[in-house]
């Protein structure tokens, strides 16, 4: 190459090397901006795989009337449009215009609806278009109310489901997930609802079901090939054929687990437990089902089945690690590990009892309460624990100011120094 093809910039590319380079950009401005400098390069648009219009694009330039009119005319000229994302305000009466245009080549759609239907008396409707674009196979919506069923299809192809910030009825949501029989990836985030969630997908993989508030709400999963799943939210949860389960995290912020039933997980590596209150039932129940688990986390507060907030019942050490005796790291909250330091929870320990497998503990004290029975648990867990590397006792949130927990905090110093190398104090 001589001198003045270098000093031509991208005029001295061949026109496929622009058309290549031109084709990786996806942001409505840079297209815009590109195809007003030359016609060459406004020549590249139809070759564009992916169109992303931000949030605010428009905002200087006129709001949804603005972006409807530039939507259009670059989903148009798309010709082979594969992914579109659009976050800005938008005419939900254009949507179908849009999808008809490209439902023949289009794979992922992203749509932030929020501001879009803000003003629609029925959301639910403007979403049944998305049917147009059969061959969907990632779809992401955020900020919608579904109020009833999508009349979309059969959404055989689409393999990736997320639905953010929703407002959703329970067979609205159901039928929407049932139009779908394919999905490997399933996620629903931070949504209000309430009612039964029944879900049975034989291809799911990866599943997370956030629901906010303080609705009654239960769960039926049926998915043989799920290997990670989070669910957040409801009172009653059924899981069947979930044997192939790796990650599992179950998690209440605001009133009460009732009930948890599912089988054997032999394949499960993590499981995490939150909440603030459990029934102790569905507790002991999931601890069963997962005796292979080799990262525990628990964090629940309370048990009980009523408003009555009340404690763990006594749990004998040497039964629940001789019932986990795969744990590795172990997470324990204040109030799983008050129940391990209760007056008979170490009457089977002798010289022949072995934690075997069990490198790291987390344990968060927050009362001086029963202080030396939990001193007495910690002293056992290093003791017994063959391949413990670290022991970290986090009493950060301890709520007592008495006397009683300046005791327990220097006994606490004297086993970490006593056991220097092994045991951290945060």
């Amino acid at each position: 190459m001589d001198r003045m093809e270098i000093d031509g910039g991208m005029d001295a590319l061949p026109e496929g090397v622009v058309q290549h380079i031109l084709s990786q950009l996806s942001n409505a401005r840079d297209v815009a901006a590109c195809a007003g400098v030359a016609r060459c390069w406004r020549d590249c648009v139809p070759f564009l795989p992916s169109l992303y219009f931000p949030r605010g694009a428009f905002d200087a330039a006129g709001g949804a009337a603005a972006a409807d009119d530039a939507i259009g005319r670059m989903v148009s000229a798309a010709e082979r449009l594969e992914e579109l994302v659009v976050y800005c305000p938008f005419t939900p009466a254009r949507l179908p215009e849009w999808l008809a245009a490209r439902g023949a080549t289009l794979r992922v759609l992203e749509l932030r609806v929020d501001s879009a239907f803000a003003a629609a008396t029925d959301k639910s409707d403007h979403l049944d278009c998305i049917g147009a674009a059969a061959g969907l196979e990632d779809l992401r919506l955020w900020g919608l109310t579904l109020t009833r069923a999508p009349e979309w299809g059969r959404m055989e192809r689409l393999r990736v489901l997320q639905v953010v910030g929703a407002v959703l009825r329970d067979t609205a949501i159901n039928a929407a997930v049932a139009a779908c029989p394919n999905l490997t990836d399933l996620a629903i985030l931070g949504c209000e609802c309430s009612g039964e969630l029944a879900i049975s997908l034989p291809l799911l993989e990866r599943c997370r079901l956030d629901f906010v508030g303080s609705a009654i709400c239960s769960l039926t999963l049926a998915a043989p090939r799920v290997e990670s799943l989070e669910v957040q939210g409801f009172n009653w949860i059924s899981l069947r054929d979930v044997n192939r389960l790796k990650h599992l995290t179950i998690a209440k912020t605001t009133g009460t687990v009732y009930h948890v039933e599912m089988g054997k997980l032999p394949e499960l590596e993590q499981l995490s437990l939150r909440g603030v209150q459990w029934s102790w039932g569905a507790i002991s129940s999931v601890l069963q089902c997962a005796s292979e688990v080799k990262h525990l986390v628990m964090k629940v507060e309370f048990c009980g089945d009523f408003d009555t907030l009340l404690p763990f019942p006594e749990l004998d050490l040497v039964e629940f690690f001789n019932s986990h005796p795969k744990l590795r790291k172990f997470e324990i909250h204040g109030a799983m590990f008050a129940a391990l330091c209760q007056k008979n929870s170490l009457k089977n320990v002798n010289s022949r009892f072995v934690i075997p497998c069990l490198e790291d503990i987390l344990v968060t004290v927050r009362s001086p309460l029963n202080a030396e029975q939990k001193l007495s648990t910690l002293e056992s867990l290093v003791r017994y624990s063959m391949r413990l590397r670290r022991m970290i006792i986090r009493i950060s949130q301890m709520k007592n100011c008495h006397e009683a927990g300046d005791d327990f905090f220097e006994d606490i110093c004297k086993f970490s120094y006593m056991n220097s190398g092994k045991v951290w104090i945060e």
